[in-house]
């Protein structure tokens, strides 16, 4: 094999935004300020939770991962994104793929299971409030996130290892945006039944048993708020567990699209724009949701920016 066969062989193409010249600007800029306020208000949140000692609980602290997780998903991805559609050459090296495949798949996999842990906070908040400081301690929180980066961290490495086993000789050309495992499976001229076999029993252990763990979690929720007797307080209660049934929702209906159709089902088309809605809106929709619906959060954000105004107007008067 020649030196340039030994090239492209190492080397793969991804999808621009769009290939219509005019839009590309546009696509650019609108990506572009997604991550911006994607990063901005997960850095946001994470800022004010370390600076008002009132939000450094259990929730905040799972809170501050899930921010954590959606500031690197995003920034594994968009930046390739935009520098993609205002170039020439959309190519990514065969480590590059391997590494943003891992990065994106580990931090995936541990969001699900992260929202499953704070859907698990909620009920012991609500359904066992006197034991909640000892069931929910500082050491358990720490074993809980570990745990779960851990676990993902393993999973991910065997599905990128399987993956980049097969032998992509149909083509090099990406149908994705990114480098992601159902759009690796059709360029590849083996069967891949194993990979995708291996793709749906992870799914499974690491998507949907998260899932099926929060709806559980969630129906005593609803049942012990049914219980409570005062309106008021029903829907006080139900309302600290809005903002993460909306984030739930978002996340694990574009996910389970995604990875839980058949191969023979892939459609290349809605597959990417599945894919941006959960690497690009949902990272930047989390801390907005969070924000709004947070009473605590605002105050703390109202209550800096209230100081810093006063901190230099008085620079002003003292300069003057």
């Amino acid at each position: 094999m020649d030196q340039s066969n030994q090239t492209s062989a190492n080397i793969f193409y991804l999808l621009k935004l769009t290939n219509i010249p005019n839009l590309q600007p546009l696509c650019f800029f609108l990506f572009l300020f997604m991550y911006i306020i994607t990063l901005s208000g997960n850095i946001l949140l994470i800022i004010v939770v370390g600076v008002n000692t009132q939000l450094q609980t259990p929730m905040y602290f799972f809170l501050c991962n899930l921010s954590f997780i959606d500031i690197c998903f995003s920034s594994s991805i968009v930046p390739k994104i935009l520098v993609n559609t205002l170039s020439v050459d959309t190519s990514i090296s065969l480590l590059g793929c391997a590494f943003q495949m891992y990065i994106s798949l580990v931090l995936g996999a541990t969001e699900c299971i992260i929202l499953s842990v704070m859907a698990y906070d909620r009920y012991v908040a609500i359904c066992s409030p006197l034991h909640y400081n000892t069931i929910m301690n500082k050491k358990f929180c720490i074993y809980l996130a570990a745990g779960s980066w851990t676990v993902c961290f393993m999973n991910s490495a065997i599905h990128v290892f399987f993956t980049f086993q097969l032998p992509y000789c149909r083509s090099h050309h990406v149908n994705h945006f990114f480098c992601e495992m159902p759009p690796f499976f059709t360029l590849s001229c083996r069967d891949t039944w194993m990979n995708e076999l291996l793709m749906y029993i992870s799914t499974g252990i690491i998507a949907m048993c998260p899932f099926i763990a929060i709806i559980v979690s969630y129906i005593y929720i609803i049942s012990a708020i049914l219980k409570i007797k005062s309106s008021k307080s029903r829907h006080k209660t139900f309302s600290t567990c809005a903002s993460h049934i909306i984030v739930v929702s978002l996340y694990y209906s574009t996910i389970m699209v995604m990875y839980l159709h058949s191969h023979s089902s892939y459609s290349p088309k809605t597959d990417n724009i599945i894919s941006v809605l959960y690497t690009t809106v949902t990272p930047m929709m989390n801390p907005i949701i969070y924000s709004i619906r947070n009473t605590e959060v605002k105050n703390t954000i109202k209550r800096n920016l209230q100081s810093n105004l006063l901190y230099k107007n008085n620079k002003k008067c003292i300069f003057y």
